[in-house]
């Protein structure tokens, strides 16, 4: 789905880039181009609506910076956008108070979500934290062994259940497979 997306909103800006300068009218047909792109890939209607116009407010308000191409600024307009749309910086992720903290993967089948999980797992190991991922997703052919093989390839453990469970039995049963304790610095750790 992302490289659909990447590749439509590439091919907008090559054909924009093929003018010597851009008007409005140039803008206004990348836009709506840029608006279906975003709508066919699941992005709710306010948000893509929010987006557009402020890229439009920012590009025919700013002033042309002579060492940037108007295309370049407008790949640049739509980055800052695309960064303030998407929560305008970098975020920490909240803990539980008292371990394990959850978190929920969601998503539309193809969206990522197993590859964001292991991504997210190994990003928190390099946190210094010990995640355990968990397959619960009995729909997509392959997924738990996906999980697995990423676990095995990140040296992340995975919880995986023999057989087809529902996802609630999944998880509910996956967290008392760790203890976990807490030192004298106040963090908690699992023990296998």
């Amino acid at each position: 789905m992302f490289e659909a997306l990447t590749d439509k909103l590439q091919g907008v800006f090559r054909r924009l880039g093929s003018h010597g300068t851009i008007n409005e009218q140039d803008l206004d047909e990348a836009l709506r181009e840029v608006r279906l792109a975003l709508l066919e890939a699941d992005v709710n209607f306010k948000v893509v609506r929010a987006f557009v116009q402020g890229v439009k407010e920012r590009v025919l308000g700013a002033r042309v910076l002579s060492s940037l191409t108007p295309m370049q600024q407008i790949i640049d307009v739509v980055n800052q956008q695309l960064v303030e749309v998407l929560g305008g910086g970098q975020s920490r992720l909240e803990h539980a108070k008292s371990p394990p903290t959850v978190m929920m993967m969601v998503g539309l089948k193809g969206s990522g979500k197993t590859t964001t999980t292991a991504k997210l797992a190994l990003h928190l190991r390099h946190q210094g934290e010990n995640p355990l991922m968990v397959a619960a997703d009995p729909e997509r052919v392959a997924a738990v062994e996906q999980l697995v093989a990423l676990g095995k390839q990140l040296s992340i453990a995975v919880y995986a259940p023999s057989g087809k469970s529902r996802p609630t039995d999944v998880c509910k049963a996956a967290r008392p497979r760790y203890s976990w304790t807490r030192s004298a610095t106040s963090n908690w750790t699992r023990k296998t």
